[in-house]
């Protein structure tokens, strides 16, 4: 940055960030992902792999990251970044850590240690990139965990974390031995590194005999900044001199309207006090300013970043501002609200151009909140979709792309893969997120985002084409309905309206909604055999719960688990129709057949349809089912039919019409149910590989609006084993989209 210290410090002073309802949907330049890399390509034969921490080597033409499942570094090559492709894996001899690249030399940190954590031991394998071998390994006299490289190329900092045993005295410090920095001197060629080993105790005000050090970055002053994240504190370097210049304790934040309370649903009403920050990774903004993004592990967590001085002073602080953004999109991670919400752990900040870019990774809420730092203040851009367990973020300013390598993996079962996500700066509008909600006042008159999570169907208003309504399932507790204005980019959740049944919240597992012909609304709650019925349920305009409508006994006798996933209402008065989609075959039903429910209001008879699935094109996609049913007129209707597939699994996603006229639907003692003829109208999967993230399995909600236009959107699954983005897609007009 050329900007004087001095100044820096004035303008992060007075500044703030952006409110993050101020997406920048304008046609500024963000970053736009071009590409979703499964690491399982470069070894398709283990149960599990990893991407944890990313470099690029110096011609911007080969990632390198580290696979600690595996004991291997592997290799990307993004000569095309929208089309990576696998180059190989390097086994190191241990479990690697970190990775960083100088000159032709990929800088890996190898532990060793084997879980003996009274013996650490590990090594720093340098490998050279142009053979791709490991040309000499540096004893590190301890576990390697973060390795940097001086701007100059003259120094390489490594951490020597000497990690805890998190199952001995519930995981507290001190437990020895303790950790250092060690600096290998970079001459002309590896055999000629040499290492000195800078001792980091005695310093920390709560274990000053076990630093725990955890990550550090090094400014063009060769000062490096390191983190002791158990210890809360910061420690500065001079790596010319090996002399420790400066330390000081992160100190606390008061972090406000949060949700600090797993109990099954978002609430943004909680307030952490005088909460430790726990700083993890640390980047210097110029030479005397650094960044942490403040991630907690033992008793804190800030949940957010801090910008501090080289001397310990506080300059800016994000506060609340990250939760809230992870609550707007809905990927807040309400399992760990009562942790560390969405774990901030990673940050990069580079130069783009003439702009300065910060990015914050969250590794809970699988996203990156993008900023400016600009002459302003601290400009929120954009939020980036990840997948699961975001850990390595990479700038790639001279190709203008950005990188994050996420851990998460399915063990050999079908779901969400470890991967590197590729994303290119390029002018706006971002593509994500494509819905998201409003502010509103809260009780203490702050405000806070709407929160949801898990959309699971929609519906369309019946006098205004901008709104539909959308319901969660049951990863939101205190069911509610969401209003949605579509007349914005990004759709607007603008209200909500938590149910009421004589005077009580309830926890329906909501998959369907309706626009009832009074202005209510019929709801689809899902069963599960032996606990809980399928039901329509008969809600007024306000929430208020009328009527909760089971099926006959003797079809709750075939019940399985995959119970109602649909609802739709036609007619009015003595001719009101409630109809709802089963999502598989029942016991006894023929194979692949699956219910269509028609319920007549004025005389409570349920009567059915049969729908035949497609079969399931492998065992990788899994089952096939229903999951929304929509009336279309005439006695037309849609349904969303799709397996359970991610990623390349995904091979099934589309709405297929079908009409009923002419057909007797029949009663369970008539059985012998009429089989509707089906037509696919649209294929969903090309516009989910769109996307250029991993395939998402669960497309839930489907609405046609009165003006004609067609709406689809993702559930997230709450986040759970799940990469949590939702996608709403904007399909077009019905007469092209549906055929009618």
């Amino acid at each position: 940055m050329n900007k004087s210290f001095l100044s820096i410090v004035i303008f992060l002073v007075i500044s703030s960030i952006i409110s993050a309802d101020s997406f920048a949907m304008q046609n500024d330049q963000v970053f736009q992902r071009i590409s979703t890399f499964a690491v399982s390509q470069n070894n398709p034969g283990a149960e599990e792999n990893v991407s944890e921490i990313v470099a690029v080597t110096s011609d911007g033409m080969t990632l390198v990251y580290t696979d600690s499942e595996n004991k291997v570094i592997g290799f990307i090559d993004i000569v095309n970044p929208a089309n990576p492709l696998p180059a190989g894996t390097l086994s190191v001899g241990g479990e690697p850590t970190s990775v960083a690249v100088a000159g032709q030399y990929a800088l890996v940190g190898v532990n060793t240690s084997n879980k003996d954590y009274i013996n650490p031991s590990g090594y720093l394998a340098i490998v050279d990139m142009i053979s791709y071998t490991i040309v000499r390994e540096i004893d590190m006299m301890g576990q390697p965990d973060s390795v940097a490289v001086s701007p100059d190329g003259q120094y390489i900092a490594v951490i020597i974390e000497n990690e805890r045993n998190e199952d001995l005295d519930d995981g507290e410090i001190p437990q020895l031995p303790a950790g250092f920095l060690m600096v290998v001197d970079v001459t002309d060629v590896p055999a000629n590194w040499t290492t000195r080993k800078i001792e980091l105790t005695g310093i920390a005000d709560l274990a000053p005999e076990d630093p725990e050090p955890e990550f550090v970055d090094i400014n063009k002053q060769n000062i490096a900044a390191v983190t002791l994240q158990e210890n809360n504190h910061i420690i500065l370097v001079d790596l010319v001199t090996g002399t420790i210049i400066n330390d000081f304790n992160a100190g606390t934040a008061n972090v406000e309207d949060v949700d600090i309370e797993k109990n099954g649903t978002i609430e943004t009403n909680g307030n952490l006090l005088d909460i430790p920050r726990e700083p993890d990774a640390i980047a210097w903004i110029n030479d005397g300013v650094f960044v942490t993004a403040n991630e907690g592990d033992m008793n804190g967590g800030s949940r957010g970043f801090t910008f501090f001085t080289k001397n310990g002073n506080i300059v800016f602080d994000s506060f609340n501002k990250i939760e809230h953004i992870a609550v707007q999109i809905g990927q807040y991670p309400e399992g760990r609200a009562g942790k560390k919400g969405t774990e901030p752990e990673g940050v990069e900040f580079t130069t783009y151009g003439n702009d300065d870019y910060l990015f914050i990774g969250c590794e809970r809420s699988n996203m990156v909140a993008v900023y400016k730092v600009t002459h302003l203040g601290i400009e929120f851009v954009q939020v980036l979709p990840t997948g699961v367990g975001p850990e390595g973020l990479l700038a790639i300013p001279q190709r203008d792309l950005f990188v994050v390598a996420t851990e998460q993996d399915d063990d050999g079962e079908p779901g969400v893969e470890a991967s590197v996500s590729i994303y290119e700066l390029m002018d706006g509008p971002a593509a994500y997120p494509t819905i998201q909600s409003a502010f509103v006042e809260n009780e203490d008159g702050s405000d806070v985002p709407i929160a949801w999570t898990a959309l699971s169907a929609l519906a369309a208003d019946l006098s205004d084409p901008n709104i539909l309504y959308t319901v969660p399932d049951s990863a939101m507790k205190k069911s509610r309905i969401y209003k949605v204005d579509v007349s914005q980019t990004p759709a607007l959740i603008v209200d909500e309206t938590i149910l009421d049944k004589n005077g009580d919240t309830v926890d329906y597992d909501l998959e369907g909604i309706a626009v009832g012909p009074d202005g209510g609304f019929w709801l689809a709650c899902e069963g599960k055999a032996g606990t809980i019925d399928n039901l329509i349920i008969k809600v007024d305009a306000y929430g208020n719960v009328l009527e909760e409508i089971g099926l006959p006994a003797s079809v709750k006798a075939d019940m399985i688990n995959n119970g109602f996933e649909g609802v739709t209402v036609t007619g009015s008065g003595n001719q009101e129709k409630v109809y709802v989609a089963f999502q598989r075959a029942w016991n006894n039903d023929p194979a692949l057949h699956t219910r269509i429910g028609e319920y007549t209001t004025s005389t409570g008879q349920w009567r059915f349809f049969y729908y035949q699935l497609n079969d399931k094109q492998s065992d990788e996609s899994g089952w096939i089912g229903l999951s929304e049913l929509v009336a279309l007129g005439n006695d037309n209707f849609a349904v969303i039919e799709r397996d359970k597939g991610w990623g390349p699994d995904a091979l099934l996603k589309a709405i297929y019409t079908f009409s009923i006229a002419g057909l007797e639907p029949k009663t369970q003692e008539e059985g012998n149910f009429p089989v509707v003829t089906k037509n696919l109208a649209y294929d969903l999967v090309p516009n989910l590989q769109a996307v250029n993230g991993w395939t998402l399995e669960k497309v839930e909600g489907l609405a046609v609006a009165i003006d004609g236009q067609v709406y689809v959107v993702t559930d997230n699954d709450g986040l759970d084993d799940a990469t949590g983005e939702t996608q709403f897609f904007r399909l077009g007009d019905s007469q092209i989209v549906l055929g009618q």
